[in-house]
């Protein structure tokens, strides 16, 4: 296949496109053209939408997620090289199936509507549907950051961590999840290939689902490869280590 010398980040809930900056800097450092766009509603430094949300926060879906990386994908030179995390993941397999990925990495993936999480998701990412909730969208507590994100992380580096990534993150983007017929994968069609990376310690997306939503696909012509590291939690991309992560999903795509 010809190697596209384009890559988009893309960024999952509860951060934003600065947790991508090493990655960015990585990638290009090795000949890589990199994009790593805000999702809509997200754009700002971390420590200024916590005090401030984005007004476009609440309005942001997962619709919107997707249709906002399509747009850039359309404006490239070539089908990129497409690496989600998180909800992202998930955006990543969407934009396969769209057709417009050379590539596609999911990291840490969220399910489609039509796979059924583990209960330990459920457990994590209730809050961020809000719906027992009145607030107008979802800010994780220190201590759900910490459960969730940060359990791999050394206790004195937490806060630092917190302080630098921790976003509000919009109801809509999880409800559009779980309830919009758009969230559904066609496991059957042919794709380009895919990448699924699984973090063994992640207390959001466990590895187990990571391997089963890779089990999914069904066309025999279409490759689907699956890594699982363990010790790694939800922030593989950003804590200690990161690099291995980043090398390794370089490799594969230049060995396709």
């Amino acid at each position: 296949m010809t190697k596209s010398k384009s890559i988009i980040l893309i960024h999952g809930n509860f951060v934003n496109d600065t947790s991508w900056a090493k990655w960015k800097e990585h990638y290009e450092q090795k000949g890589y053209k990199v994009y790593t766009p805000a999702n809509p509603g997200h754009e700002g430094n971390p420590s200024d939408l916590r005090k401030q949300v984005h007004p476009d926060l609440v309005k942001t879906g997962f619709v919107d997620v997707v249709s906002n990386i399509a747009k850039l994908a359309d404006s490239l030179p070539e089908k990129p090289l497409i690496i989600g995390h998180s909800m992202a993941g998930m955006a990543a397999m969407k934009l396969l199936e769209l057709g417009k990925a050379a590539a596609a990495v999911s990291i840490d993936g969220a399910p489609p509507k039509n796979v059924f999480p583990p209960f330990t998701t459920l457990k994590s990412v209730l809050p961020a549907f809000g719906f027992f909730s009145s607030a107008k969208y979802f800010m994780g507590s220190r201590d759900w950051y910490d459960k969730c994100f940060f359990n791999t992380l050394p206790e004195s580096e937490r806060a630092s961590a917190f302080n630098s990534i921790a976003v509000p993150e919009s109801y809509k983007v999880s409800r559009e999840l779980v309830l919009n017929s758009f969230s559904n994968i066609d496991f059957s069609k042919a794709h380009n290939p895919i990448l699924f990376i699984g973090g063994g310690s992640d207390n959001i997306f466990p590895s187990s689902l990571t391997t089963t939503l890779a089990k999914k696909y069904k066309d025999k012509n279409s490759r689907v490869d699956l890594k699982i590291f363990q010790g790694k939690s939800h922030f593989i991309c950003g804590e200690p280590g990161w690099e291995t992560v980043a090398d390794y999903i370089l490799e594969w795509y230049e060995k396709l």
